[in-house]
């Protein structure tokens, strides 16, 4: 198998590629929905059933596709040989950025559960801080693949 990762490491690369960027984008825009669900919108309005329409609709068709794809050809590439050293502390600082970005996603998803009962617990304003998250994870990620500061 280490032989077909290997010669398929261009294709499996860019689809990981794709895959994370059609995540992020789900991840940048998520809570942003949420702010405004959270602010301006009544419990059980017509608006309501929009907002949840398009929040389930991003999280199923969207982000959760996008997010199994990132993980599969991550580990492919994980598993394909001279790609990853984990001797070195670049790669386990992506690893741990990346189980934070799961479970970023994962606290996104039962957030939207909270929006189908009442009013969301959570505040419009820390929806804005949580926004921030998938920007830090992102920036830990990027500079840790190219950089390899450590």
């Amino acid at each position: 198998m280490s032989g077909f990762l290997a010669e398929a490491y261009p294709w499996v690369k860019s689809l990981h590629v794709i895959s994370v960027i059609a995540w992020m984008a789900g991840l940048f825009y998520l809570p942003r929905l949420y702010v405004y669900h959270a602010e301006r919108v009544a419990h059980g309005s017509e608006t309501d059933l929009l907002f949840r329409t398009m929040e389930v609709k991003l999280l199923r068709l969207i982000m959760n596709p996008a997010m199994v794809a990132a993980w599969a050809f991550g580990l492919m590439l994980v598993f394909t040989p001279g790609i990853v050293d984990w001797g070195s502390v670049w790669a386990w600082a992506k690893a741990a950025a990346v189980v934070g970005m799961t479970w970023f996603h994962h606290w996104l998803g039962r957030r939207r559960k909270e929006f189908l009962t009442g009013p969301s617990p959570v505040s419009g304003r820390r929806f804005r801080l949580m926004n921030e998250v998938p920007t830090l994870l992102m920036v830990v990620i990027v500079v840790a693949v190219i950089a390899r500061p450590f």
